[in-house]
């Protein structure tokens, strides 16, 4: 007996260590450390991508690259950005912290976890290399919409491998997220006490599952088009080349809500803790969740106003966009009810997600606009709707990730984040982001069409502002790198709850229990 006691401690005992660790690990949080890792260095090469575009468009006239090329770099900007640095972030962020917030040891499918995320590596190096073959990347945007995406070179073939492969790791890791919520709650936490962020990462694996094999058949029906001589979009064959808008966009649309619904969770933990109170009207929040990734799948056809569909059909759209504005008004009602009479500090993560809710309903409200049928037709294709999304996408799921980085970070490292740097990255990163995209919706409304190296004379000054700002915004990411590093190098050891400040409110203890947000607080004895 003695002698087996004396073998057990070595049983468990080799433990892979450098690059077979991460090779190898099925650990929920090294798997998170490694998405987030993944997706900054995608992020950090879409936006290399991306001030390769703004310096071409500093000025008329061509001077940095060729067309050709111009119009890759804004393919692969785009697909890299969404595949490559918000999607992965998010599942970075649920892999660290679901099992932790509903009680599980780790996530119900720890291999095929590793799996997903060593499928991105590959699929982002084919998706990148494609700019090396005969012919270059593709150049079609990044919807690729046929006829021009079928008569591309051999980077058209690598780019729907690349989307074949990124779409099977966001389908797998979906469903390890929808297992583990659904199966592995600790007792007692029933689905309407489960944390916020993790509602809404149950409905966008939901939204995940159901709208990725959509595009892997649109991309494969793309590629027996190229390849195969089908002719699904081919309109000499028979084809229709709408047919592929609508199926692209069926998947395009609820792939916004996918970026946009884990941000609505970063925040609505991020405020209560920092308004020290109870998240306002937590029921409301999960349904008005629901109801966006519901009406997600019903309104992709705005993206098509002029593709010339029936004016029966145009209203349908018109009117089913208008009404997500509804479920996203009632989640901004709820954060600023959340916030009100709060007793608020502004820490890094407090001043993203403020700036996140500020910022993106504006992005909202420029999107009801394009939701009007006759002004979609007008700023369809020009910089109005660039301006939109990134409104929508940058400060909304970009900023909403760094609060989320800043507020998990003293819980990840052990250490304290540089407060005063962490400052400086959001009030930069505020500026130059607006100095960038909101001189667009002028450019946009004056008619300047995107997707352009070269343009007329008038908007030559807006230009010129986008892409300063641009390149300060750029810069400031290098910051926010710096804070991440020093913090894990080391820095103040952490407390076991960082964020009290030093303020423990009635609200914040069990007992008595929060009262109603808008009431006065009982005075207690």
């Amino acid at each position: 007996m003695a002698a087996v006691e004396h073998e057990i401690p070595h049983v468990h005992d080799h433990h892979p260590t450098g690059l077979m660790r991460w090779l190898t690990t099925t650990n929920h949080k090294d798997i998170g450390t490694m998405y987030l890792w993944f997706s900054f260095i995608m992020f950090l090469t879409g936006g290399v991508m991306a001030l390769t575009i703004r310096a071409e468009l500093f000025q008329p006239g061509l001077q940095v690259v060729n067309p050709e090329f111009f119009n890759q770099l804004t393919t692969m900007h785009g697909l890299v950005m969404v595949f490559g640095a918000i999607m992965p972030a998010f599942v970075g962020f649920a892999n660290w912290q679901i099992p932790l917030m509903i009680g599980a040891p780790d996530m119900a499918f720890a291999r095929m976890n590793n799996w997903s995320f060593w499928l991105l590596p590959p699929a982002a190096l084919l998706l990148i290399s494609s700019f090396f073959v005969p012919g270059g990347a593709a150049a079609g945007g990044w919807t690729f919409y046929p006829p021009l995406s079928v008569q591309m070179g051999v980077g058209m073939d690598m780019m729907i491998f690349a989307i074949h492969i990124l779409g099977a790791s966001s389908i797998m890791g979906a469903i390890n997220i929808i297992t583990t919520i659904l199966n592995m709650r600790a007792p007692g936490m029933t689905l309407m006490k489960m944390p916020m962020f993790v509602w809404t990462w149950l409905i966008t694996a939901y939204l995940l599952v159901l709208v990725m094999p959509v595009l892997a058949g649109v991309v494969t029906m793309l590629l027996t088009d190229r390849n195969f001589g089908t002719n699904f979009f081919n309109a000499a064959g028979g084809g229709d080349p709408v047919l592929f808008q609508h199926i692209f966009w069926f998947f395009g649309h609820p792939e916004v809500y996918i970026m946009i619904l884990p941000s609505f969770g970063i925040v609505s933990e991020v405020i209560p803790t920092f308004a020290r109170k109870a998240l306002f009207g937590y029921s409301s929040m999960v349904y008005a969740t629901a109801s966006i990734a519901i009406l997600s799948c019903i309104v992709w056809a705005h993206h098509m106003f002029t593709a010339g569909m029936p004016v029966t059909g145009q209203l349908f759209f018109m009117y089913g966009t208008m009404l997500i504005a509804v479920p996203t008004g009632v989640k901004v009602f709820n954060w600023t009810a959340t916030m009100w009479r709060g007793s608020m500090t502004f820490e890094t993560p407090m001043l993203f997600s403020i700036g996140f809710i500020f910022l993106f309903v504006i992005g909202g409200f420029s999107g009801v606009v394009c939701a009007i049928v006759p002004i979609d037709v007008q700023v369809q294709d020009t910089y109005y709707v660039i301006a939109h999304f990134h409104y929508v996408l940058v400060s909304g799921s970009l900023f909403a990730i760094f609060a989320g980085i800043y507020y998990w970070l003293p819980k990840w490292t052990g250490h304290m984040y540089d407060e005063t740097l962490g400052k400086w990255h959001f009030w930069l990163s505020m500026f130059f982001f607006n100095l960038t995209f909101f001189v667009q919706h002028f450019l946009g409304l004056a008619g300047m069409p995107r997707r352009i190296p070269d343009y007329a004379l008038q908007f030559a000054d807006f230009n010129m502002i986008s892409s300063i700002g641009a390149f300060g915004f750029g810069t400031t990411q290098l910051l926010f790198l710096y804070v991440v590093l020093k913090c894990i190098r080391g820095g103040a050891k952490v407390s076991a709850k960082p964020w009290e400040g030093g303020k423990t409110l009635e609200w914040t203890l069990p007992s008595p229990a929060p009262y109603h947000s808008f009431q006065t607080p009982p005075v207690i004895k």
